[in-house]
């Protein structure tokens, strides 16, 4: 395993990229899902209270399921923001969503089970490896917003013991339309009456950690919602680090069943993967102020869907022009989902553009914008769809680039 497994693409590309810039070069960085903090800072009153939190020295140990103050207060924050009604006693606390993807793999899969998943999508495949779990792909496409739909997850539905979601979905930033994810949910219930006591059950894994970050009419779902009777198998993936611009805090959190969920804790636990406390007694009051917590939401979302916009904006008006781009509306988290399909061009050199990476390359050399493809998200190498993320540009920024991109793409008509 050890031998096999390897950093993610988008690691690889984000450093490529950071290389170039420290050697003084001008870019656009729209790769990292990440903010800049300077750009993004973390709400006022959660850094406040995390330094009196280290100041009065709350250094030790946290309990292994987090600090019953800020299981309370992400009980109430989930109410208020999505209707959800948990138990404080069913959430755990982690430092980070990796470690609870980690934790729920790790409790549900057993070496050799199928784990259901669709690409592009974030990390699915290492997961899989570092479990030695065989992964059944499901290969979305544009006109379902690179979703997948029940049917298709039905092939593969019997042989599987997980499947793994993500909405809003990391790399594309689309979500689940409602009937769309509630016939997901009764397909895994179909699959679940039939194995009855026979066979172990299929769960979801549904990472929402971009739940929050739903731009104007998106509406993010929840399955319990949609189909009661799922609240047995489905694990929820959550926390601070894109709703609140703070992923360096490293604060997640799951709730689910509660013997799962149990097992989950044992699993954190053994990798010592808790919170600092700290950083858990200065979130447990941020969240319990609902004033500061809408206050910063509602502008955090208008300073992204403003970024996301000026990009789709820019690609619309190349389409226009009768460019073979695409984008799809933002709907959710820090990402777009653009199509640059320039192969068959000449660049200046009058090289022809063959391949995805040739166009990766011309946008990044020529209009000085770094992007994503999809192949790094699990995609097919020849698919020209990339990933935007405005977590570290400013409204200039996102201008910029945009005017740049037009110029490059002029070059080619």
């Amino acid at each position: 395993m050890a031998e096999a497994i390897t950093p993610p693409e988008i690691i690889r590309l984000a450093n490529e990229i950071s290389g170039k810039i420290n050697n003084g070069e001008q870019i656009y960085n729209l790769t990292i899902g990440d903010f800049n903090p300077k750009v993004f800072p973390i709400p006022e009153l959660l850094k406040e209270e995390i330094i009196k939190a280290y100041n009065s020295r709350q250094t030790n140990y946290p309990p292994a399921n987090g600090l019953p103050a800020l299981r309370n207060a992400i009980s109430g924050f989930i109410k208020d923001k999505g209707g959800f009604n948990i138990n404080p006693e069913e959430i755990i606390i982690a430092s980070g969503a990796r470690p609870i993807i980690y934790s729920v793999y790790r409790t549900i899969v057993d070496p050799g089970d199928s784990v259901i998943y669709p690409v592009p999508s974030w990390n699915n495949e290492h997961y899989c490896l570092m479990n030695n779990a065989k992964p059944l792909i499901v290969e979305t496409k544009p006109e379902n917003n690179f979703l997948p739909s029940a049917e298709d997850l039905k092939p593969f539905i019997k042989e599987a013991k997980l499947i793994a979601l993500c909405s809003p979905q990391n790399p594309t930033g689309t979500l689940f339309k409602k009937q769309q994810l509630k016939d997901i949910c009764d397909l895994i219930m179909e699959e679940n009456y039939r194995r009855r006591d026979d066979e172990r059950p299929l769960y979801l894994l549904l990472d929402q950690i971009y739940w929050i970050l739903t731009h104007q009419d998106n509406i993010h779902y929840n399955p319990v919602d949609l189909t009661p009777e799922i609240k047995d198998y489905v694990l929820y993936v959550d926390g601070i680090s894109k709703c609140f611009a703070a992923t360096g805090l490293r604060v997640g959190w799951s709730f689910g069943p509660p013997k799962v969920i149990k097992k989950m804790q044992a699993v954190i636990l053994h990798m010592g993967a808790w919170a600092p406390r700290a950083e858990q007694t200065g979130l447990g009051v941020f969240l319990s102020n609902k004033k500061a917590v809408d206050e910063y939401l509602a502008n955090f979302k208008s300073q992204l869907y403003e970024r996301l916009v000026i990009i789709y904006d820019a690609f619309t008006k190349l389409k226009e022009e009768g460019f073979d781009v695409e984008a799809i509306n933002p709907q959710g988290g820090i990402y777009l989902t653009v199509k640059i399909d320039i192969r068959g061009e000449k660049n200046s050199e009058g090289k022809v553009i063959n391949t995805t990476e040739d166009i990766y390359n011309y946008i990044l050399n020529d209009a000085r914008i770094a992007t994503v493809p999809f192949h790094a998200f699990g995609s097919s190498k020849d698919f020209p769809w990339f990933r935007i993320s405005v977590g570290t540009c400013t409204i200039d920024n996102a201008k910029n680039a945009m005017e740049s991109l037009q110029k490059s793409l002029r070059k080619l008509k």
